[in-house]
Order: structure tokens, then sequence, then C-alpha cells
């Protein structure tokens, strides 16, 4: 027998089941005295339904469903604590139609399939037609799935699902295009409040025995979270504990023994997975360092794997902070390591000194969108052969096929730069990398004009008698060929992999940075921060939770 501490499966999933109305016989475990305060108190008819105004207007679906006007399948998704059992019960109850339930959890195809020949049998007889409900339906595999739908399908059964993932990802696009999906809403803190004053006074609960104190029902109603089943749980725990102390009144203390941690909406592999970690790295890209502690907060209350936040950190210090601060990617590393190394809870510190250095730190993306156009261009089928100076020259003959001639070795330059070709002939002057003006990358994009015309080879920018020197050409030499000291920086290309760079400017003596930056590759989709959908920097997408998560930057 299996229990999700609402109802309990009386029958094995194939047998026959009695009309409705006629107790446990309808496919769930009778109400007794003895019954958790939700299942008591679980609404007789659809007018005590609290909550999903939006499905309760007349005609709507949920009211067909629940009175038998249409044999409509129908799947229920909602958080936990929303009424999706409630429903079933009310189906189950409403009309003469013979309701088997299952769970997900312990149900296999061969109990699909026996539900399906009985409901055949009874429905070529003359008999009721079956709504067979499944709860947690996103447990099903697709082979479970796909026994449903011939039935489905020509209405053999009526399907009734419940689950709290999002079915467009949980649930199979043939089985869901056969149903009616209705979304469930979290109840606000009014229709939960409602629902604790019921149980109160109902007979049903509390039956008026006890009185629950205004800021005893606030801490209640605060610590469900919209989550009906928690607020009743835990109400009937205070309960409890004010009948131990022989008192006739719920405080404040009293409900604080009784429940003290808060209900989190979140599953590690559900629908929240995505957009806390959505809401995480946006909130830290948006320079927000508060929000950012809060969703760490609620990822790790929840119970999220550590390592798979930290690794969102180590994308996130290169895909959002990039050369505005270079630290961020060592800091981020660190703290992945830390977590690897040290463990929770300890390593909570660690992962918070990472977020505080990420939300804080300049942000550039300049890195995400130079890996993504380049990337682009290599799809599009540009780049051609490797120049022949630059192919490999180690092996035996390949001095003869002409591979390394013509090489210039930039350390034997007294700048550590020159002159040479280093990408295909189709993407000489493309310039990929555009820096920003933001933390540590101003030095940089300061000295790459210099750097870009040395090894193309372009003119220095003539200076106008009465115009100051531009700031990045302060202190230069106005040839290719100036002192040590023009270049800030040594360029180390002796790995043979060509520089980061994009569209050269029309003017080439155009190398101010606003010239640099102007009419840059339009940013990308880039590394996983939880969204599903798909972005250009591949190397960011990483798969957790069974899914793909990709694409987070940009929605």
């Amino acid at each position: 027998m299996q229990s999700d501490a609402l109802f309990s499966l009386g029958e094995p999933a194939g047998a026959p089941s009695a009309p409705a109305g006629s107790g446990a016989a309808d496919g769930f475990t009778e109400v007794g005295p003895d019954s958790p305060l939700p299942v008591r108190l679980r609404p007789a008819s659809l007018d005590e339904l609290v909550g999903q105004e939006h499905l309760l207007a007349p005609g709507a679906p949920l009211r067909q469903l629940v009175s038998g006007g249409a044999p409509m399948s129908v799947i229920l998704w909602g958080p936990p604590g929303s009424g999706k059992t409630t429903i079933a019960h009310l189906v189950a109850r409403a009309t003469d139609r013979r309701f088997v339930a299952m769970s997900a959890l312990s149900a296999g195809v061969k109990d699909v399939r026996a539900v399906i020949d009985t409901a055949r049998r009874q429905r070529r007889s003359g008999g009721p037609q079956t709504v067979l409900f499944i709860d947690e339906v996103h447990r099903f595999s697709k082979t479970q799935q796909d026994s449903l739908l011939a039935a489905v399908e020509d209405r053999t059964v009526t399907l009734l699902a419940a689950t709290t993932e999002n079915p467009y990802f949980s649930v199979i696009s043939p089985l869901l295009s056969r149903c009616v999906l209705l979304t469930l809403q979290p109840l606000d803190d009014e229709a939960v409040r409602g629902l604790l004053r019921r149980a109160v006074a109902d007979e049903r609960g509390l039956g008026g025995a006890l009185v629950l104190e205004p800021a005893a029902e606030d801490h209640l109603v605060r610590l469900a979270a919209g989550d009906v089943r928690k607020a009743l749980t835990a109400l009937e725990a205070a309960a409890a504990s004010a009948g131990a102390l022989g008192t006739g009144r719920i405080d404040l203390a009293t409900a604080e023994q009784a429940v003290d941690v808060a209900a989190v909406r979140y599953d590690r592999d559900g629908d929240a997975h995505y957009d806390v970690i959505s809401a995480f790295i946006k909130s830290m890209r948006g320079s927000d360092v508060d929000a950012a502690l809060h969703w760490l907060a609620r990822m790790l209350v929840a119970g999220e794997d550590a390592r798979f936040i930290a690794r969102r950190l180590v994308v996130f210090a290169s895909e959002d902070v990039g050369m505005a601060d270079p630290s961020a990617l060592s800091v981020a590393t660190a703290a992945a390591h830390a977590v690897e190394y040290v463990g929770l809870p300890e390593a909570q510190l660690n992962l918070a000194q990472a977020v505080i250095h990420m939300a804080t730190a300049p942000k550039s993306n300049s890195a995400t969108t130079a890996i993504g156009a380049a990337m682009a261009d290599v799809r599009a089928g540009r780049g051609g052969p490797v120049p022949r100076g630059l192919r490999d020259a180690h092996y035996a003959g390949a001095r003869g096929l002409g591979h390394g001639a013509g090489y210039r070795y930039p350390h034997d330059d007294q700048r550590g730069v020159l002159t040479q070709q280093y990408v295909p002939d189709d993407l000489v002057g493309t310039d990929y990398y555009q820096p920003t003006q933001h933390g540590g990358e101003r030095a940089v994009a300061a000295r790459l004009p210099l750097l870009r015309r040395i090894v193309r080879g372009l003119p220095a920018p003539a200076t106008r008698p009465d115009a100051s020197p531009r700031p990045e050409a302060r202190g230069t030499r106005a040839d290719a060929s100036a002192a040590p000291a023009e270049v800030p920086a040594r360029v180390d290309t002796s790995s043979g992999r060509p520089p980061a760079s994009e569209q050269a400017p029309d003017d080439p003596a155009e190398t101010s940075h606003a010239a640099t930056r102007a009419s840059g590759p339009a940013p990308t989709a880039a590394a996983a921060d939880g969204d599903r959908t798909a972005g250009p920097p591949e190397a960011g997408a990483e798969k957790d939770g069974g899914r793909i998560a990709a694409g987070e930057g940009q929605q």
C-alpha cells in the first residue's frame, strides 16, 4: 500500500471499484477520525474548494470535470498543497463513473494495462466509464506514459493526472496533446488563513475545542508559504502540543514548537530548480548582492547540490565578470574547490564570499560575445587553411612542405610583439574581442588598439597639431617600430592560437575605445544558470538533474 500522507491506495490498481460515494471503494482509503487533519478537512463539494477561482467559473473545465459533464482527460499542474488530490477526490465522489487511483511512485506498465483492459471490457458490456487518476505522473517513464496514449485517445479511460513539475518537460508531448492542462496556483495568505479558521471551527477539524491566537495564526500562515497541507499539518501538531500542555489555546510559542522551518518551494529536479538558479544568476549580473544572497540561501536551505551552485559561479565569473575583474574566475574556482574539499555546511561561507565578489565586481560580457562571434564565423564556414608560417614544422618532412616558412618569433623583437598574420586569409582584420571600460578591462581597452596596429602592420594614427594626443597614443611614436615602452604588455602568441578580435574599423587611424567597441556583436545567450533555452557558448551548457541547463544568459 502506497501512501503520500494524504491518501492511500486501498485496492490494487487493476481492481474494480464500487460506485462513487461509497467511501474507501472509490480508490482512496476511507476517511476516519484518526486520519490526518488535511484529509479530514478535504472539501466534500466543489463549492468548498478554496482558491483556484480562475478554474471555478460556470462551464469551466474544472467544473465539467467534477460534474462529469464532459469526458475530457485532464492534467492538473500545481505546487504541493494547491488542491490536486482534493480535486481527484471530488471527481471520485461526484458521479457514477468507475474511479481507479494509482501512484506513479509504485505503479508500472502492467498496472496501467490492467486498468485499461478492465475499462475496455466494462465499456463493451455497457458498464460505467472509467476515470483513472495517476498521482505524480511526472515520475512515469516515457514507456509508461506511452502505454496510456491509445486508451486516452479513444476514451477507454478518462485520465486525471496530477504533477508538481512542469508538464511541458515532464510529460511526453503526445500525452499532453490529448489532455486539457489546468494550472493550479499557490493559495494566497488570506486563503490559507481562511482554511485554518475553518479547521479550528469545523467538526471535521478541531471542532472549536481550541482557540488559535492571531500571532500563532500569522506564524502558521507565513511558514506554510501557500501550501495548505503544510498549514493544516502544522495546526494539527500545534493542537496536539496544546492538548499535552492542558491548555485550550494555541499561542505563538506553541505554534513555533510545532513547526519552525518554512515550507521551501524547491525541487532539485523540477521547475523551481531552474527558476531559482536563473534568478540567482540574474541578481549577480544586476549587481544586487542582497538578492543574490537570498537566492543562494534559498537553494542551500532547500538542499540544492552545492557543487551545482559552485559550477554556476565558475561559469558566471567568465560570462558576466570576465576581463573587468579577471580575479573573479580564481575566486569562483577556489570556492568550487572549497565545496569539494570542505563540504557543507561550512562551504556555505565560501559560496557566500564568492557570490558577494561576483555581485559587487565590475561586469563585462566581452569574453562571452567574443567567443560567440568567433564560433558563429566558424559555423558559417569562415576561416581558411592555417597560414603556412604557423603550421607545425617539428616533424620530419614538414620543412619540405613549407611549414613554418616565414614565421617570426615575437620574443626576438624587443617589444615582444611584431607584425605577422595569425588568422586565415578570409578573417584578416576581423575583431571579435570588444573590451569595455569597466574595472580592470579599461587598461586592456587602452592597450588593444596598439597591439592590433602592430600585429596587422597598420600605420600609426596621425596626430593633428592643434589637438592633444589621444589617450591610447600618449607617449608613443608615430610608427609601428616604436620603442618597447610603447607596448604596455606583451602578447603571448607562441602557442600559435590567434588572438581574439572582431571587425576592423573602416578608418585604420581610428583607435579610440569608442570606435573599437562600437557595433560589436550582439550579446548571445551563454552559460547555464537554469533556464532551458540554448545559447551559443556551448562550453557553458551543462547537464544537471537530467536536463540540459543552457542559455540562461538571455530570455
